[in-house]
């Protein structure tokens, strides 16, 4: 027996495709409803600012200064000039002769005295402009190789001269130091020979050898002759 209806005009073989665009359609009118926003129109008003076309423009109010009137011309010279005579007498000055009188007493003038130069203090060896010359140093050269002639000349001398058993006699051992000041004067003399050691009596050798340097030209500081203070280390060692 066959169907009565057409096959293809059954509605129910496309019923699960309507149903699906269906559920469909719903999601997308849910979703398109929960994301949409709405707007209080009072605040929408604020956010609006109003400009006007006619914008008044405030003039600064400025005062009209009036320059000050120009000074008054200077009063006109007069056309005639009237001479005043000076009454008053004017005394000339006699001018004395300046030729002495031979019978005029001659007022002699005292002698003056000079002033005494300033004198120039003690200077050390080390900044000294001319230094000492020690006896065969004359022909050393500049001031640099006097300077170096002379420190060479004084620790020969003065190794020449110590006596050093005498710290071992003493009783001393190892390295000893000795410390010696002196002054070479004006005339070039060694004075004021001051040391200091460890033992009284190598003060009392190093003060004796010191003392005993030859005489030497003296030093000069600008063109004078100055004291010049001389440093010297004495170093030796004593073998036990």
């Amino acid at each position: 027996m066959k169907p009565k209806k057409n096959p293809k005009a059954d509605l129910n073989r496309r019923s699960l495709l309507f149903f699906q665009l269906g559920m469909i359609l719903m999601l997308f009118i849910t979703w398109r409803a929960i994301e949409m926003k709405t707007y209080d129109k009072s605040d929408i008003a604020k956010d609006i600012l109003e400009v006007s076309d006619d914008l008044e423009e405030e003039v600064p109010i400025t005062e009209n200064i009036t320059p000050p009137p120009p000074p008054p011309p200077p009063p006109p010279a007069p056309d005639v000039i009237e001479v005043i005579e000076d009454e008053e007498e004017i005394e000339e000055t006699i001018i004395e002769s300046t030729e002495t009188n031979q019978e005029e007493e001659i007022i002699e003038i005292e002698e003056i005295e000079e002033a005494e130069e300033e004198e120039i203090a003690d200077v050390p060896f080390a900044v000294i402009e001319n230094v000492p010359v020690y006896p065969g140093c004359e022909n050393a050269g500049n001031n640099a190789a006097k300077k170096s002639c002379m420190s060479d000349k004084i620790k020969k001398f003065v190794n020449k001269k110590f006596n050093k058993d005498l710290a071992g006699d003493l009783g001393l051992t190892g390295r000893q130091r000795i410390s010696v000041q002196f002054k070479i004067d004006r005339n070039g003399d060694v004075v004021n020979v001051r040391a200091r050691a460890p033992h009284p009596r190598l003060e009392q050798e190093a003060v004796k050898v010191v003392s005993s340097l030859p005489k030497m030209i003296p030093g000069k500081q600008r063109g004078k002759a100055v004291g010049v203070l001389y440093s010297l280390p004495i170093l030796f060692q004593v073998e036990d």
